[in-house]
């Protein structure tokens, strides 16, 4: 039995479900996914996506370009899928979770294997892109046919049809109609398996849209809550009886993907946590994380993104007073529309989920807020609801008819308004990548020896067109970077000069804005040379005097790694007993090293700087710091050795050893330059082979604080 209440129906009681099956040869025929209107809405959305493509090679010399570089980095896991290397983005790299979807990582490796390589490879991503946003158009029609009506579900699909966005993310090569797809069918599967209370296609497709992104998993682990829930009605009715263990089990396919996607970056990466996200969460974005801070950054980013589908931003998303539009729409169907409530809880839930999970990251409203568009269609479809729900204030159904066409058709042309726009930024994005990491890449792949490997920011294209091996400094396709990238300059170092040797980067392609750790302080620390070439970004900004990339140049350097590791060497003769290198991840972590800042937000970021033939890294403190040193000898003096950069007014800091106070620490350091400072803690303050040792401000409370960079610690008895 199919569920639907179509408002066509001179029949139906204003405001009623139809819970009839259709009955005529047609009515069969709409059901069986041969609707004319479903195609022709379908055709008319492919058509306008091949627009968008010719748009995309007018602006590139007759050559499809991506728009934004993360496309490359789906396309280079792809390659490498393809040739037998799933996850390795270099041949013989252990495996990294760089690729946001694991899905389209699948997708993009199987076209590779059977024959889509070279220029074809892009292709393939933009015309699926393209053809499955035309079935998401489809799906759109008959997902709002059945929880409203006919009417509802072909004015939800032309909007799909007409979107600037969602045309945008479906031919920029990203897995934006792929998850669109998803979303669309996992919620219509649900809507025809519901009635007949066994659900065997919906857990498979929602076990898809887990994998395809972080957010499809947000709407896919909801829906296992809707499946349960009407099974354990039926169950409760007496209507589910032989298998309903057997029933209910099969609903929990989605957490199983989940669980197993998860399983897969620990026992890969060592952590539970993609790559990308490592890089991007506010949660790890920084080297020291406040509460506060992250529910302030977060809350900025709901707020811009409400802005932009309440059409109340100049980025053409949605027309003004959408975002009311839409929530009216949803209320109007959890009102009056029973049978579907565990469906549309799950629809209100899941946008709210996905808002908030994409809004922990710190890309959350750049690249034309490309992780929202999968669920435009779905926003679309209850924007219509809205318009409909507007409509039935009117007492008669000829006034209702006219309010809802002429509203329709205001939305409608704001998004034909907006559609040239999105087209033209197709095109100006795709060719200024093609202008900066594209050039680069294709530079890099004629003049620099096969053998080299480059230190990148901008992973993608310049590895995929460059055919070197890389080392992503930000971190998305080079586990443990982006950690250190997040920690600043000096954890990045470190931990660059701590790879193979055969691994460190011979260049480096980097620009300096973030993303990433700044770059001028290697050049200033003569780690990277005079640059050899020089890209500077010749696209013109668009309209809002913004471009896709935030750089205005990308330098390709010379590495140069022949003082690396000076830093650790004692800068004071003795028996060192331990060392702590500050801006060493691996070192702060063994010494339990943890900077205490004098107020929230401010943040210890790890700098470099070199004096004479020394480089090292350190952080900047203001405040003071706790650490734990190891391998000493009970019952003798130890001396604290460190090279400190002390420029603030305060040069002095009180000295805690396992709680008691021993003295206060008095630096000389210099402003320009660092100095090497000791002090001396008491025999019998030394009372077991490890020692917590505090440097604390002697006013704790007022300013002006200790504000010093400390470079290390060497702990000599």
């Amino acid at each position: 039995m199919t569920t639907t209440a179509d408002t066509d129906r001179r029949t139906m009681p204003e405001g009623a479900e139809d819970t009839r099956p259709e009955r005529s040869e047609r009515g069969r025929r709409l059901l069986a996914g041969r609707d004319p209107l479903a195609w022709l809405i379908g055709a008319v959305t492919l058509l306008i996506g091949a627009v968008f493509v010719v748009i995309d090679l007018a602006y590139n010399q007759g050559n499809l370009i991506a728009p934004l570089d993360d496309v490359y980095i789906h396309l280079q896991y792809g390659e490498q899928f393809g040739q037998g290397q799933p996850f390795r983005y270099n041949d013989g790299d252990p495996v990294s979770t760089g690729a946001s979807s694991l899905l389209y990582a699948f997708v993009l490796g199987a076209a590779y294997a059977i024959g889509f390589q070279g220029s074809l490879f892009l292709v393939f991503a933009v015309v699926l892109g393209v053809v499955c946003l035309a079935v998401t158009a489809g799906l759109t029609y008959h997902l709002g046919r059945t929880l409203v009506g006919r009417t509802v579900g072909v004015w939800a699909g032309v909007l799909v049809a007409v979107s600037g966005p969602l045309q945008w993310g479906a031919a920029s090569g990203m897995e934006v109609g792929l998850t669109a797809l998803l979303v669309m069918a996992t919620l219509l599967s649900f809507t025809r398996e519901r009635p007949g209370e066994r659900f065997v296609w919906t857990p498979v497709l929602a076990a898809l849209l887990a994998i395809v992104r972080p957010e499809g998993m947000v709407f896919a682990l909801l829906l296992v809550g809707a499946m349960l829930w009407t099974l354990r009605g039926a169950r409760r009715a007496g209507r589910l009886r032989g298998g309903a263990w057997r029933a209910a089990a099969w609903t929990l396919l989605p957490l199983v993907t989940t669980a197993g996607q998860y399983l897969f970056y620990r026992i890969a990466t060592g952590t539970f946590s993609a790559n990308g996200v490592q890089s991007k969460s506010f949660l790890t974005h920084q080297p020291v994380f406040y509460l506060g801070e992250f529910v302030d950054q977060v809350m900025h980013n709901v707020r811009g993104a409400i802005g932009f589908f309440n059409g109340t931003t100049n980025q053409d998303f949605a027309f003004p007073g959408a975002l009311a539009v839409f929530l009216l729409g949803l209320a109007y169907l959890l009102a009056t529309r029973r049978t579907w409530r565990p469906l549309l809880v799950v629809i209100g839930l899941g946008f709210a989920g996905v808002v908030l999970s994409v809004s922990t990251l710190n890309t959350a409203l750049i690249h034309e807020l490309r992780y929202f568009h999968p669920f435009m269609p779905l926003y679309l479809l209850l924007i219509v609801c809205g318009a409909y729900a507007l409509s039935r204030v009117a007492r008669n159904e000829r006034s209702r008819r006219i309010g809802l066409h002429t509203a329709l058709v205001v939305v409608l042309l704001f998004s034909l308004v907006a559609l040239p726009v999105w087209g033209v930024r197709l095109g100006r994005e795709a060719a200024t990548i093609r202008d900066t990491d594209v050039s680069v890449g294709a530079w890099i792949r004629g003049n620099l020896p096969a053998d080299a490997v480059v230190g990148v920011k901008d992973v993608g294209a310049i590895a995929y067109f460059g055919d070197r091996k890389v080392v992503d400094t930000i971190g998305l396709a080079t586990n443990g970077l982006a950690e250190a990238s997040n920690n600043g300059t000096g954890s990045l170092y470190e931990a660059l000069w701590r790879l193979p040797e055969e691994d460190r980067p011979d260049y480096f392609a980097v620009y300096e804005p973030r993303p990433g750790a700044p770059m001028q302080p290697l050049i200033d620390a003569g780690v990277l040379g005079a640059p050899i070439a020089v890209f500077p970004v010749r696209a013109p900004f668009d309209l809002d005097g913004r471009r896709i990339v935030p750089f205005t140049d990308t330098k390709v350097y010379p590495a140069n790694w022949q003082l690396a590791g000076s830093g650790e060497r004692s800068p004071v003769d003795g028996d060192v007993r331990d060392y702590l290198n500050t801006g060493a991840l691996d070192s702060e972590e063994h010494h339990d090293y943890e900077p205490r800042m004098a107020l929230t937000g401010l943040q210890p970021e790890s700098l470099l700087r070199r004096q004479g033939n020394v480089i090292d890294s350190g952080r900047v403190i203001v405040g003071g710091e706790t650490f734990t040193a190891h391998n000493l000898k009970p019952g003798e003096p130890l001396t604290i050795a460190s090279r400190v950069l002390a420029p603030g007014q305060v040069k002095s800091v009180r000295v805690l050893v396992n709680g008691q106070d021993v003295g206060t620490w008095r630096f000389s350091a210099k402003d320009n330059e660092w100095t090497v400072e000791e002090f001396t803690v008491p025999a019998d303050a030394v009372t077991s082979s490890t020692a917590t040792i505090e440097l604390q401000p002697e006013r704790p409370l007022l300013a002006p604080y200790p504000e010093y960079t400390s470079f290390g610690y060497w702990f000599l008895q």
